[in-house]
């Protein structure tokens, strides 16, 4: 964490009269926020200089990542194939993929309806994650990387605390992984079935037991408090890193960079601030996947079209009551750049799995008022 003795601008914003700011911090202790901001400034040469402000940032008290999980799956998977083509295979992320079992053959996975040649490819997996986040696109991948080498990467990568567990997907396998076949120019390539040997994180985590009861997938009530030590987790500082090393990868040092090509860097980003209606193929040009479907700081309570002189390179989660975005925001317009993150748990009942949490009530328009307020204050900081 930067050391500075500026004046934290977070205080302030959270002390706002704005109702979607008090319906949260008058009950701070019900609603787990925790809060990264980091200004960044440029010398004569457009080097970025990085300042941090937080607000009850804590690695060590859990929060479940939800759909954030899919960030590093993404990366990882471009990593793998530059991993796979420095020992000599000739696929790419835009190359054909099918998934099957390897005990039985049957094939899990042949192409894809919303590819312009109904193909499944590493490269429209990763659009469909930034789009719409969709689980699949990333149940995919996790098959592709299975869980050991996702974590190893993360530490070897030094992200911070963080450890992917599952699939998003009834009754999965998160141990196992099916086979894939990738179709070259040169003919197929097998990416055999992977077994994981570690099973879950040993972070000593607090609040990883939350609420006083949960029900099950078949809607049963249980009237105890809700485990998570089965679920994936990141720290808030981690998926922060995570977005920073691919908006400035040369802010970190080379070791603790991803492997990965300045050609896959400009496909990440693109896609990570593209919005749905920006997308031919897959196509989610509908009501329902307005500019915001995924862009919860800033805009996550107005489904109006987003300014196009704002950009917003980010990734988010929701789930379990729990709604985490962690973003770079670029306005070239108004020269305004700066980075946000945040998580924050709303379950006024305590009962998590029942699918009643007030997101749109208030967990978005805090979300949403928290990234006006920190644009707001970029407009006119002069330090």
């Amino acid at each position: 964490m930067s050391c500075n003795t500026t004046k934290n601008p977070l205080e302030d914003i959270l002390k706002s009269d704005s109702p979607k700011i008090k319906t949260i911090t008058d009950n701070l202790a019900d609603h787990e926020v925790q809060i990264l901001y980091t200004q960044i400034d440029r010398d004569e040469s457009g080097t970025p200089a990085f300042k941090e402000f937080s607000f009850q940032l804590n690695k060590n008290n859990y929060f479940y990542p939800a759909s954030t999980a899919k960030l590093p799956v993404a990366i990882l998977a471009l990593q793998r194939i530059n991993e796979l083509r420095a020992v000599g295979s000739e696929i790419t992320r835009e190359s054909p993929f099918e998934i099957f079992n390897p005990e039985t053959n049957e094939v899990i996975l042949t192409g894809d309806s919303t590819q312009e040649n109904g193909k499944a490819t590493v490269a429209h997996m990763i659009k469909k994650i930034f789009l719409v986040s969709d689980n699949d696109a990333y149940n995919y991948l996790f098959e592709f990387l299975g869980r050991d080498y996702i974590n190893q990467e993360l530490r070897k990568r030094n992200i911070g605390p963080a450890h992917i567990n599952h699939k998003f997907q009834l009754g999965a396998d998160n141990k196992n992984t099916m086979a894939l076949k990738f179709f070259t120019d040169d003919g197929i390539e097998t990416i055999a079935a992977k077994t994981s040997e570690v099973d879950r994180h040993s972070f000593p985590l607090k609040k990883m037991i939350k609420g006083i009861g949960y029900t099950d997938d078949a809607g049963n009530l249980f009237n105890e408090p809700f485990n998570f030590a089965e679920k994936n987790y990141f720290s808030l500082e981690s998926l922060n890193k995570m977005v920073k090393s691919i908006i400035f990868p040369e802010s970190l040092p080379e070791n603790e960079r991803f492997d990965i090509s300045e050609e896959d860097y400009i496909f990440l980003r693109h896609w990570m601030s593209r919005l749905p209606k920006e997308s031919k193929y897959p196509n989610y040009s509908d009501v329902e996947h307005y500019d915001s479907y995924v862009k919860f700081l800033m805009f996550g309570d107005d489904q109006s079209p987003i300014p196009e002189n704002v950009r917003i390179f980010n990734k988010i989660g929701m789930a379990y009551g729990t709604l985490t975005d962690a973003a770079y925001f670029k306005d070239e317009q108004n020269n305004v750049e700066f980075m946000l993150s945040a998580t924050i748990l709303i379950n006024e009942n305590g009962i998590f799995n029942d699918g009643i949490y007030e997101y749109a009530e208030q967990g978005l328009p805090f979300l949403a008022e928290l990234g006006r307020q920190v644009y707001q204050f970029e407009l006119t900081r002069t330090q």
